[in-house]
């Protein structure tokens, strides 16, 4: 069990831990596992702020809520050091960084994504991000799923979703079947409004910013499992659902993500500006994030739940397992739309090994297949 937060604080501790992890923002490249291991090296060995045995017990923690849990891991290290305004301070600095890149290459993306040199640069990441997504599949199964009943039902969800079945629906239902399996008893009623709320948020709709919000808002909560289960959602609500995107705009934002420092929830500033402006990247953002932030506090509780009661252990294990289903069927359909010759297999095979041998190389490898993009249509 995660220690309590401490309530004497150090002084100037809010100061703090907004300068830490506004330079962490600006420099974690390499996803969650980068991110983790930067947080590490920072605040366990240099700053003291806590144990690494109590540091590794938070981030497990982490893992037991919706949303991205480097994040999560930033904002409970800023509560955990700073109270209620160092939790604020924490998350806001770790992702805003992230959000203004985001901004600033959504402009330019929508400005001159068409251009020849961009086409050339969209070339190559598409294919790297295929072999990149790949890999996450790979180390998320070997982590996450633990019984082979768990891997039928991931490639069951994979085959639900690529006929059109809502991933929300699929996710939760995994999650209520293998918690019903755990403790052979489920409360239809409350299982019933769980889907029916799930289902009903990406359906709903208003003014395109409410929509946004709002959308933003379901995915940071039904996001189990990592980052990359958030692409599955996005397919399903603004390609095949609102089609506000196709699969090679998908693609992009995915690509970008992956070049970029801070959260790959930041994903969703650069498609929100996509949609509706500054406006929609701001509510995107704030949507997705928000979740994280009300979860967070709670985590002492849910941690002790899921210790005493097998019900919520097996919620969690289905959730994941469904989330791994939904990452496998979206890098399918990206794969269709990336993998269009037999360069970019190439590009996605060799992605797929590097990653494999250096799991934190993922932005030199964004960059290095945009060069070969631009290379090619030079030659070409």
């Amino acid at each position: 069990m995660i220690d309590r937060m401490s309530s004497r604080q150090p002084p100037g501790a809010v100061a703090e831990v907004a300068l830490v992890f506004l330079m962490l923002g600006l420099i974690a490249f390499g996803g969650p596992a980068a991110h983790v291991a930067l947080m590490r090296r920072e605040l366990v060995l240099r700053r003291k702020w806590l144990p690494e045995s109590e540091f590794l017990r938070i981030f497990a923690a982490c893992n037991l809520i919706p949303g991205p849990s480097s994040t999560e891991l930033a904002i409970y290290l800023g509560y955990r050091r700073a109270g209620w305004r160092g939790l604020v301070a924490g998350g806001v600095c770790f992702i805003l960084p992230a959000m203004l890149i985001m901004l600033l290459i959504a402009w330019v993306y929508e400005r001159y994504g068409t251009s020849s040199q961009a086409v050339g640069i969209l070339y190559g990441i598409r294919a790297a991000v295929v072999g990149i997504v790949v890999w996450a599949i790979i180390d998320l199964g070997r982590r996450l799923i633990k019984r082979w009943t768990l891997v039928i039902l991931a490639a069951g969800v994979a085959w639900l979703f690529l006929i059109g079945i809502n991933p929300v629906l699929l996710l939760v239902a995994v999650g209520l079947i293998v918690s019903a399996a755990s403790q052979m008893q489920l409360k239809p009623k409350v299982g019933m409004l769980t889907l029916t709320t799930g289902l009903a948020l990406p359906a709903w709709s208003g003014t395109k910013l409410l929509t946004v919000f709002l959308t933003f808002l379901k995915l940071g909560v039904v996001s189990f499992g990592s980052g990359y289960v958030l692409y599955a959602f996005l397919h399903a609500d603004f390609v095949q659902g609102l089609h506000w995107l196709t699969d090679k705009q998908l693609i992009d934002a995915i690509a970008i993500g992956q070049a970029t420092p801070g959260p790959v929830f930041t994903t969703a500033t650069f498609l929100g500006y996509l949609f509706a402006g500054v406006p929609g990247a701001l509510l995107a953002t704030l949507g997705i994030f928000l979740p994280g932030f009300v979860l967070v506090p709670l985590l002492d509780r849910i941690v002790r739940l899921t210790e005493r009661r097998a019900w919520a252990r097996g919620f969690v294990d289905g959730a994941n397992a469904a989330a791994l289903g939904l990452i496998a069927a979206v890098t399918l359909q990206i794969g269709r739309a990336a993998l269009v010759d037999p360069v970019t297999a190439v590009i996605a095979l060799v992605a797929l090994g590097i990653i494999w041998k250096w799991p934190l190389a993922s932005p030199g490898v964004v960059l290095a297949a945009a060069v070969i993009g631009v290379a090619r249509l030079a030659i070409s």
